[in-house]
């Protein structure tokens, strides 16, 4: 059951006091930008899959949609405050070295439920800016949910802010959007680790052909 926090309504003024806050210092210090703004799915079940380079890319990928999205994050950050405001800015809490069950379960019923949700797949930070492979759990996900997964591409992040850095250097960020994964019967019908795993594959391929823009 998808807790009663994760589903206030769309105008929950904690979410978008963050949303309007990030947009604000986005601007004003990264020059953040949507490149295929039009793209992005608004409406209905949605499973936004981006590559992961710093910590700035939640917020840089979420204040780029018009509607409120839902968030996958570290479960030790949900304690004293942090318990309180995560799940105001409609954060998953997530065991990343050991996957609760529990919380995939939450995160397919609320992609069913018409909500869109942010995944990682490569499930880590890039330690230099490239891609690495896609984990089969996001391939899971989408074979579970059967929503449409879209491609997202973010530049910039990981010269603003790289693994292991705590230095913040103001970089133009950019999110550059792909068009909506259409997937081959066979990928559809994958079942299991193996199956799993080429629908990851897929999407990180997807996510590699989307081009940084000139001069950002």
């Amino acid at each position: 059951m998808v807790k009663k926090e994760l589903l206030e309504d769309e105008m929950n003024p904690i979410y978008w006091t963050g949303v309007t806050w990030f947009r604000s210092l986005a601007r004003a210090i990264f020059d953040h930008q949507v490149v295929g703004q039009d793209k992005l799915i608004e409406e209905g079940g949605a499973l936004i899959c981006c590559n992961h380079e710093s910590f700035l890319d939640p917020p840089m990928v979420g204040i780029s949609f018009r509607n409120r999205i839902f968030y996958l994050a570290r479960k030790t950050l949900f304690r004293s405050f942090g318990g309180w405001l995560y799940p105001r800015w409609n954060a998953i809490p997530i065991d990343q070295e050991n996957p609760d069950p529990a919380s995939l379960k939450t995160i397919i019923k609320l992609l069913k439920g018409g909500n869109r949700v942010l995944m990682f797949p490569e499930g880590e930070r890039s330690m230099d800016g490239k891609l690495l492979p896609g984990k089969a759990g996001v391939g899971l996900v989408a074979a579970k949910s059967k929503v449409p997964v879209q491609p997202v591409r973010i530049f910039g992040a990981y010269e603003s802010l790289p693994r292991g850095s705590g230095k913040l250097k103001p970089q133009p960020i950019t999110i550059v959007v792909g068009d909506p994964i259409d997937f081959t019967e066979e990928e559809k019908s994958g079942r299991g680790k193996e199956g799993y795993q080429r629908i990851a594959d897929r999407i990180m391929a997807e996510i590699a052909k989307l081009e940084r823009p000139p001069g950002r």
